[in-house]
């Protein structure tokens, strides 16, 4: 598990954060002993501009767009609010990640269905009140469910309307789709934490959330994240083979025979939901804790706390959608840390349960 996890530790909570690869972490140092500021124009910060602008390009041939399509931001939920700052009104799924329901709280939701999957026939019904722009996770953070991209695209474009799609957990994972926007973050795929890029098909319809000055053409302010962008370049250039991650995922549910929410659609292949009827989530998680393994309750952005899930209660889910934890894999976890783990998941359940009853 490289340097983040000894003997006793183990990690598998990589969908909150995943190590930085080692030529992300070469670039960010070495564009971190760059001397110059990239909007000074004397030889150091040149030299620092060719750095952003090298990683620019790189991030958009990876992303099949023009360079000017790519705007870099703190992450994705910057990314996510630049691309929301908007007067048309917003239609977000049920299940979206808290950025976008916090940046637009005057969203209507579409409804999703038990996997997760976003109601089309409502979300055409919703695009009859006139064009919107509709904001929809390519995979959901909590259970790793794939949306229908492709289908959704085209029941916004028939209406006339505007895609966003947050790429946050899908992108390295799965092919960035095609949208309007589309927000990604570096520290999910192997770079650093503190850097993420909106990818706007045309820049001209965002209007700024950060000013300051004119850095990112006017779209967002403030000295760039040299290092950052630097090893977010870098990141992208290696590719992860996902499949024996799946293959493990697959391995862990089968022995814990618990229910996996969303299972019943696709889904990325490093993440699990899992039941555990009657115990409460926070209860697990620093149960497991204690015996060594770093998993989540859900979503990493609520500064530490432990909340019932909007997420799987969105998906039809009641007590249950505050009994679930999340186990993302990465690419350095092994068969024998599944194995690892899922001893100490179903001693926990035995436990837990005896003493719940």
């Amino acid at each position: 598990m490289g340097e983040i996890a000894t003997k006793s530790r183990i990690y598998l909570d990589h969908a909150a954060t995943t190590p930085a690869k080692p030529a992300a972490i070469a670039a960010l140092a070495e564009a971190a002993a760059t001397i110059g500021n990239p909007a000074s124009v004397h030889s150091g910060g040149r030299a620092a501009n060719g750095i952003i602008e090298r990683a620019r390009d790189a991030i958009a041939a990876w992303a099949g767009c023009r360079a000017d399509a790519v705007v870099f931001t703190s992450g994705g939920s910057e990314a996510l609010a630049l691309a929301l700052n908007t007067p048309w009104r917003v239609l977000a799924g049920a299940t979206e990640h808290s950025a976008v329901l916090a940046a637009r709280p005057d969203a209507t939701l579409i409804p999703v269905d038990r996997d997760g999957l976003i109601d089309l026939a409502a979300l055409a019904e919703a695009l009859k009140a006139g064009p919107a722009l509709v904001a929809v996770q390519h995979a959901n953070n909590e259970t790793g469910v794939i949306q229908p991209i492709s289908d959704i695209a085209a029941v916004v474009a028939a209406a006339g309307g505007r895609l966003l799609v947050d790429a946050v957990q899908s992108a390295g994972k799965l092919p960035l789709p095609a949208a309007n926007y589309v927000a990604v973050s570096a520290h999910k795929l192997g770079g650093t934490p503190g850097t993420g890029a909106l990818i706007a098909r045309d820049p001209d319809t965002l209007v700024a959330v950060q000013r300051g000055g004119g850095q990112e053409r006017g779209l967002r302010g403030g000295t760039p994240n040299l290092p950052g962008i630097a090893a977010f370049g870098a990141a992208i250039a290696e590719t992860v083979d996902w499949d024996p991650i799946a293959a493990l995922r697959d391995r862990l549910e089968a022995r814990l025979g618990t229910t996996v929410h969303g299972s019943g659609a696709p889904r990325l292949p490093n993440i699990s939901s899992l039941a555990l009827p009657g115990v409460a989530a926070g209860t697990q998680v620093m149960t497991l804790d204690l015996a060594g393994f770093m998993v989540s309750a859900g979503a990493a952005c609520s500064s530490g706390k432990v909340a019932t899930s909007h997420v799987l209660t969105a998906m039809g889910l009641d007590a249950a959608a505050g009994e679930a934890i999340r186990v993302s894999l990465g690419p350095a976890t092994t068969a024998a840390e599944i194995d690892a783990f899922a001893d100490a998941w179903l001693a926990m359940a035995t436990r837990l349960k005896r003493r719940a009853a």
